[in-house]
C-alpha cells in the first residue's frame, strides 16, 4: 500500500506487468516496478519457470527451479562456454552454485549477489531467484539457452 500523498501505482500499458510509481513533484521522474504475481510466465517448463518483463534496458525475471539442474551444456555455445550476461540478484530459496573459469561461489538462500560475465549457474530443486540483467546481453544468452534445448528435444 502507498502512502498518502506518496503517489499511487498505475499501470503503464493496460497489458503490461510493468508498473510506474507516480512522481510526488509534477515533471519528476517514475519508478518502474514489478511483482512475481503479476510478471507474465514467459517460460514453464519440467525444469524451470521463468517470468519476466523489462524494466528499462534491464530485465527482471523471477524463477523457480523444479528440479537440479545445470545450465553449462546449454551455454556451451557462448564464447568460452559461459554466460556472457551480467546479473544482479537475490535467492530467495535455496541453492545455486556458480562456477567460473579459475573458482566455485554458492549462492543462499538470503543471498543478494552479481555475478559477472564468464559463469555457468546450478541451481538445487526448489531455489526460487529475482534476478536483474542487462536486456541487450541477455537476449544472447536466451537465445543460446533456446538453441540448445531445441537440439535436445530433436531425435
Amino acid at each position: 500500500m502507498t502512502p498518502a500523498g506518496a503517489g499511487s501505482y498505475v499501470a503503464d500499458q493496460a497489458s503490461s506487468p510493468v508498473n510506474r510509481r507516480e512522481a510526488h513533484d509534477q515533471g519528476a521522474a517514475t519508478m518502474a516496478t514489478a511483482a512475481k504475481d503479476t510478471t507474465p510466465v514467459t517460460m514453464d517448463i519440467e525444469i524451470a519457470e521463468d517470468r519476466s518483463c523489462e524494466l528499462d534496458d534491464f530485465t527482471v525475471n523471477f524463477v523457480t527451479i523444479h528440479h537440479d539442474h545445470d545450465l553449462a551444456p546449454m551455454l556451451a555455445s557462448l564464447p568460452d562456454g559461459r554466460c556472457q550476461c551480467p546479473h544482479w540478484g537475490v535467492l530467495t530459496k535455496g541453492r545455486m552454485t556458480v562456477t567460473y573459469a579459475d573458482h566455485e561461489e554458492v549462492i543462499e538462500a538470503g543471498d543478494a549477489y552479481y555475478m559477472p560475465p564468464g559463469h555457468t549457474p546450478a541451481a538445487d530443486a526448489g531455489t526460487e531467484l529475482i534476478q536483474f540483467s542487462p536486456t541487450d546481453l541477455l537476449a544472447q544468452t536466451e537465445a543460446a539457452i533456446a538453441k540448445a534445448m531445441q537440439a535436445a528435444s530433436r531425435p
